[in-house]
């Protein structure tokens, strides 16, 4: 590949899904509202994790930086698509494919790492809570934030390097982003290194993850069924459930498209498998992990007390 201009594309075209025009116009309903809600439902939690002090443990900041993840991750894509949903003229220029590619894999790389962070802090928290101040303090919890981002942002910056430099003999991108592997598609040849390091990287972090999160959650649900009280384990079922709903949710789509052979599902399975993770998790994690929380109702009521409006409709 030396001495090659690679940069031969300055633009390319999304297709997405123009073969079904009908479906089109309820995708962008889909994902217009899925939008809406992760933005308002991730502001939200960052919001009153910063205004509420008795919002700071480390649980909570692992929650602020999820959330401020899953806005970067949907406004990385999610925009793009409302466009070209409606445009004729579905295009992106080089450089913003690029930028597009490195900020979703950046984002979802990271929240690999994170989410197996946040199983282990509940491990720790639930299976050694007299412990849990001393492993867990905030020093440790902003190392470990801050580990996740580094790892996550690294991957990302070797994957999208790597798949630049391959050389393409089209422009017509068979998504409706700049996913990687749809990318990849548009090779002109095979490349042993790039499948090497997507391997690598895919390998790195959703198999070893999730593996650390069921092992996780594994102590965790044997110290729950100790727990005398039987309102107590349903109430602990209740949360590790939903917890591992979206977790199974998350690494399942992944790992289905990132670790997969190239030939066993059709392009627009895949896209649809994107949608999943990169449009609807980032919408149900709030929820799932944080406005089902005490604490964070209380918080968001305070908050939520002190606006004008809020406080006037409140005391009538």
């Amino acid at each position: 590949m030396q001495g090659e201009n690679l940069t031969v594309w300055s633009f390319f075209f999304l297709e997405g899904f123009s073969r079904y025009p009908m479906l089109e116009i309820a995708l962008f309903v889909f994902s217009l509202v899925m939008f809406l809600i992760t933005l308002l439902g991730n502001s939200t939690l960052i919001l009153i994790t910063v205004l509420d002090a008795r919002l700071q443990s480390p649980m909570y900041l692992f929650l602020g930086n999820l959330s401020f993840m899953d806005i970067c991750y949907t406004s990385a894509s999610i925009p793009t698509l409302l466009v070209n949903v409606l445009s004729s003229q579905k295009t992106i220029m080089f450089s913003g494919c690029a930028v597009q590619m490195y900020l979703s894999l950046a984002m979802g790389s990271t929240e690999c790492v994170l989410l197996a962070v946040m199983a282990y802090d509940r491990y720790l928290a639930i299976c050694n809570p007299l412990r849990y101040p001393i492993l867990m303090n905030r020093r440790v919890c902003v190392q470990m934030a801050a580990a996740s981002w580094v790892m996550g942002c690294l991957t990302a910056l070797l994957e999208t390097s790597f798949a630049l430099r391959v050389p393409l003999c089209g422009n017509l991108i068979d998504h409706f982003t700049c996913e990687i592997l749809a990318v990849l598609k548009l090779a002109c040849a095979e490349s042993l290194l790039v499948d090497m390091v997507m391997l690598v990287v895919s390998v790195l972090l959703l198999p070893i993850p999730m593996l650390l999160i069921c092992i996780s959650y594994v102590f965790i649900l044997s110290t729950i069924l100790r727990i005398s009280s039987a309102e107590g384990r349903s109430k602990a079922f209740s949360t590790c459930g939903a917890h591992l709903t979206v977790v199974i949710l998350y690494y399942g789509a992944a790992l289905s498209m990132y670790l997969k052979p190239s030939s066993s599902s059709s392009q627009e399975v895949d896209k649809v498998i994107s949608l999943l993770y990169g449009v609807l998790t980032p919408m149900l994690n709030p929820i799932i992990y944080s406005l089902r929380n005490k604490e964070v109702k209380t918080a968001m009521r305070k908050v939520l007390g002190q606006i004008p409006l809020f406080r006037t409709h409140e005391s009538l």
